[in-house]
């Protein structure tokens, strides 16, 4: 499904996926990161389905 234009406007944008994973690790409720079709940057969604889990705030990567 295309991301309307008016949504993509009213949304935040973040230019790396790291970016958006952070802001989202952080917010209060469950965001997934998804790559724009419009802008070709990554904004944040509270829609979960079909979407991959978030990597856990606080693990040590190896």
């Amino acid at each position: 499904m295309r991301t309307r234009l008016n949504i993509c406007r009213q949304k935040q944008r973040f230019p790396a996926e790291a970016d958006a994973i952070t802001a989202a690790q952080t917010a209060t409720i469950d965001l997934r990161p998804y790559r724009c079709d419009r802008c070709r940057q990554y904004h944040l969604t509270s829609r979960t389905k079909g979407k991959r889990r978030l990597p856990a705030a606080g693990l040590a990567q190896a």
